[in-house]
């Protein structure tokens, strides 16, 4: 391909084979984000899903060459502490609707619906002191009459509702001794609600539930380490394990291998690594020991995805850990999570994980951080936010209003009303994207275990990645290349001293704006240590990479802060490029991923502004760049002569 830009509706023979898209006439007076025609409503999920599943006599036709669908596994209803204390009174069943087309009430007064549905999703609602606050809401109750609960049942207003959060929240962190109120009861009628709840809503061929929970265990300071539980299945156990059982992940683990002995598989996704402060991604274990085979196994058995961005701010990478990289600095949040305590970089983020991890197999001959990714929204109101233009926020009651997440002054016309509140830090959410034969839970299950996933800060980007020798850059035989490359998330065997091929496709949000650019990102590790470059592989109007910087030109996409209105004609449908790394050497193991940036447009914070009728905030960015991010390939130095074989692509 050669990066021209094309028609907002995908042509349909070139992309058959991968993204299974179905064409349409443009719907007549609807326009996307760049002005260009929007397809047909009866197409757009098609289009931006690949949806590739079809009914016929009550089956469901699988796809062997797989199709993209999008899901947020991470969403908190009014069974989580927090969400609850924040006016969040909407369920399992609410938040399965909403993420099915349907549109549901925000605690603010307003209703919350997506442009399109989503293909998959799990409610993660808060194991520790599951169902609680509902209980404790009501005075008649034993659980209403503890002290803390009148915090609780005079939460009226936004500074209540801070009130309320502040002097409970010891009790749920484990600060202060809740241990009246640990009533296993309400927890087991909580988690059977959850439970029952996906099992109603899941359809397998259209929509995907997942059972799952959180798991929400901080270091010592706060420092966050918390994960998401995903099962497979339909199959759960009683109740979930939770920080009331341990703080120690590894416990979690060891809880997770004991379910599989009862037939109940399920993994762990953690999450704001970036407010962890180096904690997520140590180099020792829970009790300060260097990390050995057997905490490395056990972390990549039960812990195969991350998740690289979210509301709270992306974890891809610090400006701080790459410097040289100018797109780092995107959707930074700065704080440890609920704190205003700064977190510290190192070993916080996914990319550093993956250099720390290069650098202890090199070291140890163990790597515990071979992640895919994942992205989600951690909404507190059942429903994600995933639009900049549609944007709800997360904590319900205390950021519904601009004013209150502080993108514009409480007093227009008066800077010195904005509210110093770390919500204006917080970004639309992010999705998980995987490459699945059917729309069911074994094939999105089977997609998350060989890590063939990727994750988007919201728009709906799809990414094909794959590596191999003797690639046809020019064919669009995907069967063929499932057959002899390894896809992303995947292991590449060298061969001696070949350099391998990297295929690089990547497709627009046909509801967003045109791609400006695709990079890979490669890690390894030499002699003093980790390196990191990032390569522009392919570039918007054709145009080539300059050899010496590795960069495309800038394609000139502009935005109009006026309107929000994006540059017509610049921008690319879709981006493709067979690439060979210049700086191989076939003695370092590496790691590459693929990063796919849209045009630039408004920051849900500039939208704000733009609907106030007041300037944008200025200690925050006007416009940002959406993006995607695949999953890596790492690559593994092969003996002279010896074959490289496939990894999970094969």
């Amino acid at each position: 391909m050669n990066g021209k830009i094309a028609n907002s509706v995908f042509c349909c023979a070139l992309l058959a084979l991968l993204f299974l898209g179905a064409c349409s006439d443009p719907a007549p007076g609807r326009t996307t984000q760049d002005g260009t025609p929007e397809p047909a409503a009866s197409d757009q999920i098609q289009q931006a899903v690949g949806q590739g599943t079809m009914h016929a006599a009550g089956t469901i036709a699988a796809n062997p060459n797989r199709s993209a669908y999008f899901g947020d596994l991470h969403v908190h209803t009014r069974f989580s502490f927090d969400a609850f204390i924040f006016g969040t009174r909407t369920g399992p069943d609410d938040a399965y609707r909403f993420a099915k087309g349907e549109s549901i009430p925000h605690p603010g007064g307003f209703d919350m619906q997506l442009s399109r549905p989503l293909d998959f999703q799990a409610v993660t609602d808060h194991a520790a002191y599951l169902g609680m606050l509902a209980e404790m809401s009501d005075p008649a109750t034993r659980a209403g009459q503890h002290p803390a609960a009148r915090y609780l049942q005079q939460a009226k207003d936004v500074p209540s509702i801070r009130e309320a959060f502040q002097q409970m929240g010891g009790y749920f962190r484990g600060d202060m001794d809740g241990s009246d109120l640990l009533d296993p009861e309400v927890f087991r009628s909580a988690w059977k609600a959850i439970v029952e709840s996906a099992e109603r809503h899941n359809d397998p061929g259209s929509f995907t539930t997942f059972i799952g929970y959180e798991y929400t265990s901080s270091g010592s300071e706060n420092q966050n380490l918390h994960r998401n539980v995903i099962f497979r299945g339909s199959k759960a156990p009683p109740l979930p394990f939770s920080r009331l059982d341990d703080t120690n992940p590894e416990k979690l683990w060891a809880w997770m291998d004991g379910l599989r002995d009862e037939g109940i598989e399920a993994l762990a996704i953690p999450h704001n690594s970036n407010g962890s402060s180096g904690m997520m991604f140590e180099l020792t274990d829970w009790a300060g020991d260097p990390i050995d085979a057997e905490y490395a196994e056990l972390r990549m058995r039960n812990e195969p995805l991350v998740e690289i961005t979210q509301v709270k701010g992306t974890s891809d990478t610090h400006p701080a850990l790459a410097p040289n990289d100018e797109w780092a600095n995107f959707e930074i949040f700065p704080y440890r999570i609920a704190t205003t305590i700064p977190s510290d970089p190192p070993g916080s983020y996914v990319r550093d994980a993956y250099l720390r991890g290069l650098t202890l197999e090199a070291t140890t001959g163990v790597n515990p951080y071979r992640f895919g990714v994942a992205g989600a929204s951690d909404t507190h109101v059942s429903a994600g936010s995933f639009d900049e233009s549609n944007y709800w926020s997360k904590v319900g009651l205390l950021d519904a209003t601009a004013p209150l997440r502080g993108s514009v002054p409480r007093t227009p016309g008066d800077p010195d009303t904005y509210l110093d509140v770390y919500y204006r830090f917080w970004s639309a959410a992010g999705l998980t994207g995987v490459w699945a034969e059917s729309n069911t839970r074994d094939s999105i299950y089977d997609a998350f275990r060989r890590k063939e996933t990727f994750a988007t800060s919201g728009p709906r980007i799809q990414v094909r990645f794959f590596s191999g020798y003797d690639i046809d850059g020019s064919s669009d035989d995907i069967g063929a290349l499932y057959a002899h490359a390894t896809t992303m998330g995947g292991d590449l065997l060298g061969k001696g001293a070949r350099a391998p091929d990297f295929l690089v496709w990547a497709s627009r949000d046909p509801l967003g704006v045109p791609l400006q650019r695709a990079q890979i990102i490669k890690g390894w590790y030499e002699e003093g240590g980790a390196r990191e470059a990032v390569y522009d592989v392919a570039c918007s109007g054709g145009v080539a990479v300059d050899a010496t910087s590795h960069r495309c030109p800038d394609n000139g996409a502009l935005v109009n802060l006026s309107d929000c209105s994006t540059s017509a004609g610049s921008g690319a449908a879709e981006l493709r490029a067979l690439w060979q790394d210049p700086d191989f050497d076939p003695r370092q193991q590496a790691f590459y991923y693929v990063r796919v940036l849209e045009n630039p447009t408004c920051r849900w914070s500039t939208w704000d502004a733009l609907r106030a009728g007041v300037p944008v905030r200025p200690d925050l960015p006007a416009t940002l760049q959406e993006r995607a991010w695949s999953s890596p390939i790492w690559f593994i130095p092969g003996a002279e002569g010896t074959d490289g074989g496939a990894g999970n692509g094969a």
